[in-house]
């Protein structure tokens, strides 16, 4: 009985053996094939597996387009200066983007009226006289063309009793139309010019107030009331 204990027990140890070798088989095909399967199921390189959310497409559409913007328009400014190559004066006033403005050399004569933006000014007068002119620096840099002639000019801003006047009156059945431009000289003073018709025919202007331009003045027997330009631009437009 004795010898039998070692038999046994050597015969179960092979049984055993046999047993994990056989498992160890078993579970290792199972295994691969699992793998194998793995592998076919995953995606190959360069392939997405995501599909693009909704919401980044809502944000996409929610995205704003790019929005035209207003042009800039000059609240209230005004100009004044010498024309270059003429002798003559220009003014120039701007109000809520409404321009006008004023030539004269004492003889030769125009007004002009438009508008400004971004800084550009277009204004016309009658026939082909115009005014072109670039806003910035605290100047008007531009040109006037008058009776087929031009000038170029550069205009400073400037305060009253600086800048553009005007008078109109009704005269024996004829329009009395005045008109003035008034700049302060460097030194001190006021330079002006200026033109009155009474109908087509030029007549003799008089010179206004420096200290108050606004005066009634008197055209041949006529007394007139000047203007400042915030009280007829308005009107010319």
């Amino acid at each position: 009985m004795s010898r039998l204990g070692p038999v046994i027990t050597l015969a179960a140890g092979a049984v055993l053996a046999v047993g994990l070798g056989v498992a160890s088989v078993t579970a290792t095909p199972a295994a691969n094939d699992e793998a194998a399967n793995t592998a076919a199921e995953a995606p190959s390189a360069g392939e997405s597996t995501a599909a693009p959310s909704r919401s980044s497409e809502a944000e996409a559409d929610a995205t704003p387009s790019p929005q035209r913007t207003e042009p800039k328009k000059i609240a209230k400014a005004d100009y004044g200066g010498y024309v270059k190559g003429n002798g003559g004066l220009i003014a120039i006033s701007i109000r809520d983007g409404k321009a006008v403005a004023y030539f004269c050399d004492g003889k030769a004569e125009a007004w002009f009226k438009g508008s400004e933006s971004d800084g550009e000014l277009q204004l016309t007068s009658l026939g082909s006289a115009k005014v072109t002119a670039e806003l910035g620096g605290g100047r008007a840099r531009g040109s006037v063309a008058v009776g087929g002639k031009k000038w170029t000019f550069v205009a400073p801003t400037v305060v009253k009793p600086s800048g553009l006047y005007r008078a109109t009156a009704l005269v024996r059945g004829a329009k009395l139309r005045a008109g003035w431009i008034v700049l302060k000289n460097p030194g001190g003073g006021y330079t002006q010019v200026g033109a009155a018709f009474e109908g087509d025919t030029q007549v003799p202007i008089p010179q206004l107030r420096d200290d108050q331009p606004t005066a009634p003045v008197t055209v041949g027997d006529t007394t007139i009331q000047p203007e400042d330009v915030d009280g007829f631009i308005e009107e010319m437009q």
